[in-house]
């Protein structure tokens, strides 16, 4: 499906999701789609980790997983493997959209460009600064006042496609990377959920061409959610 079509439709949005952690974020969107708040359907989820909690998340919601980590003689997986295998799984799922939750794999420019469905990625800083790891210590470090998480286009350019929504916090200069991170993952358990919602309702479109973009009534991305924590 183009991303043109998506929330054109009143059919669920069918999202896959690739994680490689605990997949809080993949729990929010399964309790919110349970709880019909969110008109989506995950129709699949994607580990590249046999040990992360999030396969365990899925399963006992009846979603249908793949886990590629590792090739049959015990090596980890080499990145064309995994997508090789992965596309061929995104294939058969026939998703509308594909989620990165947490998902800790760098991808190759050819899977991007050539994927079944777009790619949206949750990203724990105010992008386009602080792209890559560590971020909650690179803000502290650098006295930043403010700070959050970002979701945005996935592109073969490292974090670095259109910024769609953003939530932000004011920074503690007492607050701890570890205290920072709790912080942060509140703000993407309403972050995520809100973006795909925009994107199921049609109010968010993927389209990377914005001459063929009617979103003149919007205000300029990224757009922005203000949580009282």
């Amino acid at each position: 499906m183009s991303d043109s079509s998506l929330g054109q439709n009143n059919k669920p949005l069918r999202v896959a999701v690739l994680v490689s952690g605990s997949g809080s974020n993949l729990q929010v969107l399964i309790d919110t789609m349970q709880s019909g708040e969110l008109p989506i359907e995950i129709v699949g989820v994607i580990s590249n980790r046999e040990d992360a909690y999030a396969l365990t998340r899925a399963k006992e919601a009846s979603i249908p997983v793949a886990l590629l980590s590792h090739v049959a003689n015990g090596k980890r997986m080499g990145i064309k493997t995994f997508e090789t295998h992965a596309n061929a799984q995104l294939q058969d799922w026939q998703p509308d959209l594909i989620v990165l939750a947490g998902f800790m794999r760098v991808l190759s420019s050819d899977f991007i460009q050539y994927s079944i469905a777009p790619m949206i990625n949750l990203h724990p800083s105010l992008l386009p600064v602080y792209k890559g790891l560590d971020t909650h210590q690179r803000v502290i470090q650098a006295g930043e006042r403010h700070h959050g998480c970002s979701v945005h286009v996935v592109t073969a350019e490292l974090d670095a496609g259109t910024v769609l929504t953003q939530a932000l916090l004011e920074v503690d200069p007492k607050e701890t990377a570890d205290g920072l991170k709790a912080q942060v993952q509140k703000l993407e358990h309403q972050l995520l959920p809100w973006t795909i919602l925009l994107i199921a309702k049609g109010v968010l479109t993927l389209n990377t061409d914005s001459s063929k973009n009617d979103d003149s009534y919007l205000p300029a991305l990224p757009l922005t959610l203000f949580i009282d924590q």
